[in-house]
């Protein structure tokens, strides 16, 4: 297609021969050829564009907020004559990156890698990739996709904390779990001999009808169950504060998977995902934290009553929102016995207010993520 300087060359070669004709001036007709003969020319040297094959990777695919993140292209000129500069534009969140290219010679590769921006949380589409050729005189440009479309995750940042506080244990003959850690003494089940295991839990009347070292599968049944859950409503947020009440939940949920209890994160939208002991479910929870958005639409808090609809025993929750009225806030009140414990942080506060009292509900009120870190350590360790 023409560029801009094409349209130009091009209107001045229709003028200088309609006039030239018309006047009888041979030197302008003359000119006008010579316009017309550039664009020719930029056509032809366009049409023998350089043959490439272009492969472009990203590196890493998913990073922690403001971590490094790069597009790593790797073109190689398969053709047999010299490929000139070249101009790579990468499609990024709306936007464009530019990668400028060096000439290729014949049967020769580049590698170039750019940065691409990580500075905050969200799932970005990255491309298609865009060549773009020109000829020497910049009359004549085409384009060509390269690639498919590419995902970014860049994941919310993660502060060092302690866990939710759990609250009283659970009764160590309640319930098992096959993820419970092991080393207590609730029988699960039975399970074959694993090197390392302590020979006075093999169970021989198995062993002898299976012909397989059979041993006592025990468990500690007094772990924590963690609940995470994120207020996705718009109302209480103001500013940037949602981004810090993602930290906050993202932060939860990260230490509790650390300390292999099994979590669940949940947001009053809807959303929903687990972290079992193994840390199995860990990259589709934080999937979910980099792409979650809060909406007017969400019913914020009120939504607690349906997300824990009957008691659970073990189950501690945390939950994350900005600064809700105290209506909003009335909703933790109705869950709270459902619950071993349930902690309340509230983020966007800007006057160094307590936080909402709310009965048998630890509270923490901060401005923001790197705010609730402080006083989470002097509230909890």
């Amino acid at each position: 297609m023409l560029t801009r300087n094409g349209w130009s060359v091009a209107a001045l070669a229709v003028v200088c021969l309609v006039l030239g004709a018309s006047l009888g001036y041979v030197e302008l007709v003359a000119l006008g050829v010579a316009f017309a003969l550039c664009l020719l020319l930029s056509g032809v040297w366009l049409a023998l564009r350089p043959q490439l094959e272009v492969h472009r990777e990203l590196s890493p695919t998913k990073v922690n907020e403001g971590d490094g993140a790069a597009g790593v292209l790797t073109v190689t000129n398969v053709g047999r004559r010299r490929c000139p500069p070249i101009l790579a534009v990468e499609a990024f969140d709306g936007g464009s990156v530019t990668v400028p290219l060096a000439g290729l010679a014949p049967r020769t590769s580049h590698v170039a890698s750019y940065r691409l921006p990580t500075d905050r949380r969200g799932c970005y589409a990255v491309g298609p990739l865009q060549m773009g050729h020109a000829d020497p005189f910049g009359l004549v440009s085409f384009s060509q996709a390269y690639g498919a479309e590419a995902t970014l995750w860049v994941y919310p940042r993660v502060h060092r904390v302690s866990p939710v506080p759990t609250g009283r244990s659970q009764d160590i003959e309640g319930p098992t779990s096959a993820g419970a850690p092991r080393g207590g003494i609730a029988f699960h089940s039975l399970r074959e001999y694993e090197p390392g295991d302590d020979p006075r839990l093999i169970h021989w009347r198995s062993t002898a009808r299976t012909g397989k070292m059979m041993v006592r599968h025990t468990v500690i049944t007094n772990e924590p169950r963690i609940l995470v859950v994120l207020d996705t409503s718009l109302a209480p947020y103001a500013d940037d504060s949602f981004e810090d009440a993602v930290r906050v939940a993202a932060s939860l949920v990260s230490v509790a998977a650390e300390r292999r209890y099994p979590t669940d994160f949940r947001t009053t939208g809807g959303v929903s995902g687990t972290i079992d002991p193994t840390g199995h479910g860990r990259s589709d929870v934080f999937d979910k934290l980099a792409a979650v958005q809060p909406s007017a639409s969400d019913p914020g808090l009120a939504a607690l009553t349906g997300l824990a609809a009957r008691r659970v025993q073990g189950v501690a929750a945390g939950i994350v929102t900005g600064q809700p009225t105290r209506e909003q806030a009335n909703a933790v009140a109705l869950v709270r016995g459902r619950f071993e414990m349930v902690t309340m942080v509230q983020v966007g506060e800007r006057f160094d207010r307590p936080p909402i009292h709310v009965p048998g509900v630890l509270g923490v009120n901060a401005a923001t993520s790197e705010d609730f870190v402080r006083i989470w350590k002097t509230r909890i360790g």
